[in-house]
């Protein structure tokens, strides 16, 4: 069965900046977090980490950096979305900057995703790629410009009501996560009170002098957001 995902919600994504050790430390600090204020916290890992994660953790929700729509067989290489639920992983990203799929490689994830119950958050650079893409219907989609990913700028008020609005024209269930550029708790508090699901950071985090303490800001000013959502 899919897992629900509750708004707002926050991704904690490293990429390669952590693994081992420094990701399990900011993982237990998230966990944490989500247990003290009832958040949903997707965390992502290196996928060699995700076995020894799943055991120190109980809250967060694991969350694979990519994920392939393939069968058990032929495959050097990819992700096999089974491999993912073995080991406790609940989501995937699909279609990140990064490491950009086809139209019919993100439509076959998405599928396979479906059938095992993986959440899935699939990004979207452009308004029109949110719309191309949300036809998919994922779980959720991330939208964020390329160009502004790692910068510290957040997208345009513009930008953020534009893809909120294709993105839930297309089907209300789909949840909108708006992402560049967070930095501070302040970008995580306008991102969800501009009509987010959710919102996450990456270098925001981990390129911060106290990841852990900075983590903690953001979730603290989220649980704000969700307490003033409700007034």
């Amino acid at each position: 069965m899919l897992a629900k995902l509750r708004r707002p919600f926050f991704v904690v994504n490293p990429k390669a900046y952590l693994h081992g050790k420094e990701s399990y430390i900011l993982a237990v600090e998230a966990d944490r977090l989500a247990k003290l204020y009832d958040i949903d916290i997707l965390f992502t890992a290196q996928l060699i980490d995700m076995d020894h994660l799943s055991k120190i953790t109980s809250k967060i929700i694991l969350t694979s950096q990519h994920m392939d729509g393939i069968q058990k067989g032929k495959g050097m290489g990819h992700v096999l979305p089974e491999a993912l639920v073995d080991h406790n992983v609940k989501a995937t990203f699909l279609n990140h900057a990064e490491f950009p799929m086809s139209q019919e490689e993100v439509k076959m994830a998405v599928s396979r995703a479906k059938e095992l119950g993986i959440i899935t958050l699939l990004c979207a650079d452009t308004v029109e790629d949110a719309k191309k893409y949300a036809q998919y219907n994922p779980t959720v989609m991330l939208c964020e410009p390329t160009e502004l990913i790692g910068t510290g700028i957040v997208s345009s008020l513009e930008y953020k009501q534009q893809t909120n609005a294709t993105i839930k024209e297309i089907s209300n269930d789909i949840m909108v996560l708006q992402a560049a550029g967070i930095s501070n708790a302040e970008d995580v508090y306008n991102a969800i009170m501009t009509g987010a699901d959710g919102t996450g950071a990456t270098s925001g985090i981990v390129c911060s002098k106290n990841p852990t303490e900075t983590l903690k800001a953001m979730i603290e000013i989220l649980a704000k957001a969700k307490k003033d959502m409700v007034k």
